[in-house]
């Protein structure tokens, strides 16, 4: 009996630091903006795509998880012009529209936007 009760302490301890840490993690900025040049901004959904993805290295396999990064890059010429919008959203978007599967915009203007 007394290592039932133990065991089931145990399980409610270890289930219950789980939790907390799976709570606790930083899933980034739920949305942000990205300098789209002179198309105008890009509203990012952050936190839909991760939903939508699950796999944060299917973005994050080009960038690091830090705040500015991709502006970072642009400027630093290590990213190179439109390459995270042809490589990673665009192809994305038109994979998914040709799988019947829900997807993202796939027009300029559909995620540019001038203000």
């Amino acid at each position: 009996m007394q290592k039932r009760w133990a065991f089931s302490t145990f399980f409610i301890m270890v289930f219950g630091v789980v939790a907390i840490v799976v709570a606790g993690v930083n899933l980034g900025a739920e949305r942000f903006s990205i300098d789209g040049g002179k198309r105008g901004a890009v509203a990012f959904p952050h936190h839909m795509h991760q939903e939508a993805l699950t796999d944060c290295a299917s973005c994050h396999d080009l960038f690091p998880k830090s705040a500015g990064v991709i502006q970072e890059m642009k400027t630093s010429g290590s990213l190179k012009k439109k390459q995270v919008m042809n490589s990673k959203c665009i192809s994305c978007h038109k994979r998914l529209k040709k799988a019947n599967e829900a997807s993202g915009p796939v027009k300029c203007g559909q995620c540019h936007t001038r203000t």
